[in-house]
């Protein structure tokens, strides 16, 4: 007897391809336990050994399309999957109820979903367009992204990939954060961001790059030596002992 074999190996997490085959494949799919649902045909008592319309109850109970689970009149087509069955016309997407014939299905937890109702109900969808993530994504305090959605809070920019900060739970990347929020140098007024490991000083209320942290008078870098204001200034020993003099 020829059957239709709806094979369950996912071509993604939430795609199943469907091909129909016969008997012997489907023998062969049992014997090595694959994940299969198997659609045939009740045949009339004369030509069946009856086993499996007298063990035969549909999976709906008493949600059955037929009235009767245990219903199974002869030409009737049936569905197996596992350890259960149902009337074709009960094979059903639990969700919009659509019978599944031999379109690609998902279980899941006992139901059956078409492809379609079980993206709408179970994929990652972005939580900035609140569409479907297909494939790839940025993650971001635990929560998923496209990667063309997520992107600075000022300039749009994407950071997927880059070096970015944040601030109020909200990502800006490295030259909008230092334009709106860091500390500017003294020397140059150009931000002190810290990302990537960059160094400055501190000194009263007034900061500087570490390679802007250099005497007013020589140049010379004072990063680890001892200094002297002057006014705005900040110069060395040396050339202060000079002004003195």
């Amino acid at each position: 007897m020829a059957a239709d074999l709806l094979s369950s190996k996912m071509e993604s997490s939430m795609h199943i391809t469907t091909k129909t085959v016969g008997d012997d494949r489907i023998r062969r799919a049992k014997e090595n336990d694959e994940d299969i649902a198997v659609l045939s045909t009740f045949l009339p008592e004369a030509l069946d050994d009856a086993k499996s319309t007298r063990h035969f109850e549909c999976a709906l109970g008493y949600r059955c399309l037929l009235g009767d689970p245990k219903k199974a009149p002869a030409g009737t087509k049936k569905m197996e999957y596992k350890t259960r069955q149902w009337h074709e016309k009960c094979f059903c997407c639990c969700v919009c109820k659509t019978a599944i014939g031999t379109k690609s299905f998902i279980p899941r937890e006992q139901e059956i979903y078409c492809a379609t109702c079980y993206e709408e109900k179970f994929a990652t969808r972005c939580v900035k367009c609140n569409k479907i993530i297909t494939s790839g994504g940025v993650t971001y305090k635990n929560e998923p992204w496209h990667r063309e959605c997520f992107t600075c809070t000022n300039c749009n920019t994407s950071l997927a990939g880059q070096r970015f900060t944040s601030r109020d739970e909200k990502p800006y990347c490295a030259d909008c954060f230092g334009e709106l929020f860091a500390k500017r140098c003294t020397s140059c007024s150009k931000p002190i961001t810290g990302i990537g490991g960059t160094r400055f000083i501190s000194f009263e209320d007034r900061h500087w790059h570490n390679d802007c942290f250099i005497c007013a008078s020589c140049k010379t870098s004072l990063v680890g030596r001892g200094f002297i204001t002057d006014a705005d200034d900040i110069i060395c020993p040396e050339c202060a002992k000079q002004k003195l003099m």
